[in-house]
C-alpha cells in the first residue's frame, strides 16, 4: 500500500508532519492493506492565511484493487483532527465495501 501525501501552499508540509501522518494512516488502515494499492492524502487550508472555523480539509482517496477509487473528506480546526476524522470515515467505507465483496464471494 503506497501512501502519497499532497498539501496546498498554505499547509506546512515538513517531513516530520508527513512522516507522522503517513505512519498513522498505515497503522490505522493496516488490516485493509492487501486490498488497497494506494492512498492519496490531500491537505488544504480552505481560508488560506485567514483564520476560520474548521478550515483545514483532508481528503483521503483509497484505490482498491479491482474497484473504483473511493474518497472521503473531513473538515476540522487542525491538520491532526482533519486527518484523524478522514481516517475514521475511510475505515468505515472500506469495511462496508470489503464486507460486500466478501458476501458476494460466498
Amino acid at each position: 500500500m503506497k501512501i502519497q501525501f499532497n498539501t496546498d501552499k498554505t499547509i506546512s508540509g515538513d517531513e516530520n508532519q508527513e512522516d507522522y501522518f503517513t505512519s498513522l494512516i498505515a497503522e490505522k488502515l493496516n488490516r485493509f492493506q492487501s486490498h488497497i494499492t494506494r492512498i492519496e492524502v490531500h491537505l488544504s487550508d480552505e481560508n488560506g492565511k485567514k483564520e476560520g472555523h474548521n478550515d483545514i480539509q483532508c481528503i483521503l482517496e483509497a484505490r482498491i484493487e479491482g474497484k473504483d477509487p473511493i474518497a472521503v473528506t473531513c473538515d476540522a480546526d487542525t491538520t491532526k483532527n482533519a486527518v484523524a476524522g478522514a481516517i475514521e470515515k475511510i475505515k468505515s467505507s472500506l469495511e462496508t465495501i470489503l464486507g460486500r465483496m466478501q458476501n458476494h464471494e460466498r
